[in-house]
C-alpha cells in the first residue's frame, strides 16, 4: 500500500472514531477570526489575508489547507467579515471547504478594555472521491461507501473575545452543530465521522522591553470530546515594529519556528516551519510541515493601534 493509500486510510480511520477536530494552525495568532467570530473588525481598519499550510510535506497525499478571511469594522460597534477555508486530504480524495460569515458587536468595558461578542453563520462542503485511491479495495474491506460530491452542511458558532492594547483574550465554538459525514448503509458498515464542537481558548500579553522590542507570550487551546486536550504554546519578538521571530511548542506533537516582516503599514507576510515531534516526524518521508500568510489592510481608522499587529 503506497504512502497516498496509508495517509488517506490513517485520516477517514480518525474520522471513523467518535471526533473530528478543525483544521490547525501555527501562526495562529494571525489567523483568529477562523476560530472566534467575535474577532471581526477588532483591528480597526479593513483587513485581508491569505494563508496557506502543507502538512508533512514530503508524504504523497498529506494535508493541505488554504485560508482567504476578510473583515472589517463597519460603524463604531460593529464588525463583518467572510472566512473560507478548504482543507485537502489525499490530492484531492476528500476535500472540505468551510465558508463562514462572521459578526461581531464590541463594547467598550474600561477606558482600553474593549468586549466584542461574535456569531458566525455558514456551512460546509463535503467531497470524497474514493476512485483517487490508489491500490485500494473497498470490497476487500468490507466496506460499501459512495463518493459524495459537495454535500453540503449548515453551521453556526458564536465566541466572546477581551482586547486592550497589549492584552487580549477570547473563548470561542467555531461550530454548534454535530453533522454526520458517513451513515451506516444497510447492513454494511462505512465510516462514520462526526463534526464535533471544538472549544478554542486564546489570549496573550504585548511586553514592552524598551522603544525597540516587544516580547508576546501567546496560548492556544482546542478541546473536543473524544480527542486529547491541544495545546499550542508561542513566544515572540517584535523588533522595531517591523521585524518579528518566534519559537512554538504544539504539545506532544511539535515544535515551530516564526517569522515575520511589516513590509508597511498596509503589508505583511508570515512564514513558519513545523518539526514532528512525533514517530511521524521520524519517518525520512516527512520534511516538517510549512505555513505562509499574506496579510493586506486598508483605510485604518486607529493610527495609534500598534501593538494589534502582534494579534
Amino acid at each position: 500500500m503506497n504512502r497516498l493509500v496509508l495517509v488517506v486510510l490513517l485520516c477517514l480511520g480518525a474520522l471513523k472514531g467518535a471526533a473530528q477536530q478543525d483544521a490547525q494552525y501555527t501562526q495562529y495568532m494571525y489567523n483568529t477570526i477562523t476560530i472566534n467570530p467575535a474577532y471581526a473588525g477588532s483591528r480597526g481598519t479593513f483587513s485581508a489575508m491569505l494563508l496557506h499550510r502543507s502538512q508533512w510535506v514530503g508524504l504523497d497525499g498529506a494535508p493541505m489547507t488554504q485560508t482567504l478571511n476578510v473583515h472589517s469594522p463597519i460603524g463604531k460597534r460593529l464588525g463583518l467579515g467572510l472566512s473560507i477555508v478548504n482543507d485537502e486530504i489525499g490530492n484531492g480524495t476528500n476535500q472540505d471547504t468551510y465558508f463562514d460569515i462572521p459578526v461581531s458587536y464590541t463594547v467598550p468595558v474600561s477606558q482600553e478594555g474593549k468586549l466584542s461578542f461574535g456569531v458566525k453563520a455558514g456551512g460546509h462542503l463535503l467531497s470524497v472521491d474514493f476512485n483517487k485511491l490508489q491500490n485500494y479495495e473497498m470490497e476487500a474491506r468490507g466496506v460499501t461507501a459512495a463518493s459524495i460530491d459537495k454535500k453540503f452542511s449548515p453551521n453556526f458558532g458564536a465566541g466572546v473575545y477581551y482586547h486592550t492594547e497589549n492584552f487580549y483574550s477570547g473563548l470561542s465554538i467555531p461550530n454548534f452543530l454535530k453533522t454526520e459525514h458517513f451513515d451506516n448503509s444497510g447492513e454494511s458498515v462505512s465510516y462514520l465521522a462526526q463534526e464535533r464542537m471544538n472549544w478554542y481558548f486564546i489570549t496573550g500579553y504585548v511586553f514592552e522591553m524598551n522603544r525597540d522590542v516587544k516580547l508576546k507570550p501567546a496560548v492556544l487551546f482546542k478541546a473536543v470530546k473524544g480527542a486529547p486536550l491541544q495545546a499550542d504554546l508561542s513566544a515572540s519578538v517584535l523588533l522595531r515594529d517591523k521585524f518579528s521571530m518566534g519559537l512554538a511548542y504544539r504539545w506532544d506533537a511539535a515544535v515551530s519556528a516564526m517569522v515575520g516582516f511589516q513590509f508597511s503599514d498596509q503589508f505583511m507576510a508570515g512564514l513558519a516551519y513545523d518539526k514532528e515531534t512525533t514517530e511521524l516526524g521520524s519517518t525520512r518521508f516527512n520534511d516538517g510541515s510549512f505555513e505562509i500568510f499574506l496579510r493586506y489592510e486598508v483605510f485604518r481608522r486607529i493610527r495609534s493601534t500598534i501593538s494589534p499587529r502582534f494579534f
